[in-house]
């Protein structure tokens, strides 16, 4: 058997935490999309999308690079733990004063308490540093009931919003409770079980430099990554207003943010496996990613024939008649996961292989083409002219490139190693 039963059982807790997610996310969710209206759908999405544009300054490329360096340097630990730390707390002050004054200066009052509420949210996420510990060590059942815990009482206090028919502003404050939960369990897992001590955990310049200069390929192409996936969002709103944003956002929550996520948690739970394997035995490697991409293309498939089929009911059982004519784009932006994990698969491959700038020269690309064809597209076809930039630059920048590299060409033949 290619990958171990820890392997599986560590899949199986990603698994289940996204499960979770999307079935109580089936219920809940689109009641706070009704409650709220489209317009104000797309106020608080647009304040997520523009906040998210700086997420990768603000989780640095770390993650990855420190479950690979953990993998690889198990005795370093605390060291690469506690400098993580503190990098994403310096950077949290940092990129929260630019967020601040600009909103201060450009913003009216209510959209700058839901941008206040947001940044906010992602100071509390700074401990989610020990996930990075988690994952390495294949021990993310406790990622599943940090987050099923936190799941439960803010799906609790949503229901309690949309039957008061609470203001944006609850709803945002919501997300700021959720990662403090969260972290608040981390911190209790972590002194339970006695994994070290928190005053050792301290800050190493040298170790700081090490995992900056690693990750800031990643970094930097996280950012080409959010800055040619925003650029459909803000064009939309730009040319069509609120209400054409909310419903586009509406499509991305039910194809990235309850599918493809999925998706994403079964190649994350078995990146550490591919890592081992790859320092022990390269051919058992690629005959993991050669495993995992099959498993990931059926799903992709799956998620495809479900929208096909349920696009519409889906719409009208769950969103309400305001929604049901974005049906068709529906299915059309259902093909944006089978792509996109092939893509995840190769990211991986090159962070394993310490080929990360890589990824920097395929979003480039995907950049470039994805405003091109927004640019044409969205003024005349709206949404569906999003989706079809979205798709074709996905389809570019995830599969394509591979063709393009060289290197990347060659070694697509270990794929079909027997």
């Amino acid at each position: 058997m290619l990958f171990s039963k820890q392997d599986f059982l560590n899949t199986k807790w990603f698994i289940a935490e996204k499960v979770t997610s999307l079935l109580v996310a089936i219920i809940i969710i689109p009641k706070n999309f009704n409650s709220l209206g489209t317009v104000n759908i797309g106020k608080l999405k647009f304040a997520e999308t523009f906040i998210s544009f700086f997420t990768p300054l603000l989780f640095l490329g770390l993650s990855e690079i420190c479950i690979r360096e953990i993998v690889f340097y198990p005795k370093r630990i605390k060291f690469i733990i506690g400098t993580a730390f503190y990098l994403r707390l310096f950077s949290w002050i940092f990129t929260a004063s630019i967020i601040g004054v600009y909103s201060f200066l450009f913003l009216e009052n209510e959209l700058f308490i839901i941008y206040f509420f947001i940044c906010l949210s992602y100071l509390v996420r700074i401990f989610d540093v020990f996930e990075y510990y988690f994952h390495s060590l294949k021990q993310t059942k406790y990622v599943f009931i940090s987050k099923s815990i936190s799941l439960f009482f803010i799906v609790f206090l949503q229901y309690y919003g949309v039957k008061n028919e609470f203001g944006i502003n609850y709803f945002a404050a919501l997300l700021i409770l959720d990662f403090l939960l969260q972290s608040i369990f981390y911190l209790f897992i972590v002194k339970l079980k006695n994994i070290f001590d928190l005053k050792s955990l301290v800050f190493s310049k040298t170790m700081a430099f090490y995992l900056l200069k690693n990750s800031f390929p990643l970094m930097l192409s996280n950012f080409l990554v959010l800055f040619y996936i925003v650029i459909d969002d803000f064009l939309l709103k730009y040319y069509h207003g609120d209400e054409t944003y909310g419903l586009y956002a509406t499509i991305y929550y039910l194809i990235i943010t309850l599918t493809w996520n999925i998706g994403f948690s079964i190649i994350n739970a078995l990146f550490p496996s591919l890592t081992e394997s790859y320092t022990s035995n390269l051919r058992i490697y690629y005959k993991k990613i050669s495993r995992l991409l099959i498993y990931m293309l059926v799903l992709g498939f799956i998620i495809v024939v479900i929208y096909q089929l349920f696009s519409y009911s889906i719409l009208y059982n769950f969103f309400g008649n305001d929604f049901l004519n974005i049906h068709s784009d529906l299915k059309l932006f259902s093909w944006a996961p089978l792509i996109i994990f092939t893509g995840m698969i190769y990211e991986k491959h090159l962070i394993t292989t310490n080929n990360i700038e890589k990824n920097v020269y395929r979003f480039i690309i995907g950049c470039i083409s994805n405003i091109v064809l927004s640019l044409i597209l969205i003024p005349k076809l709206e949404i569906t002219g999003a989706i079809i930039a979205v798709l074709i630059s996905h389809f570019i920048t995830n599969i394509g490139y591979i063709f393009i590299d060289t290197k990347s060409r060659k070694q697509l033949k270990f794929l079909f190693i027997k």
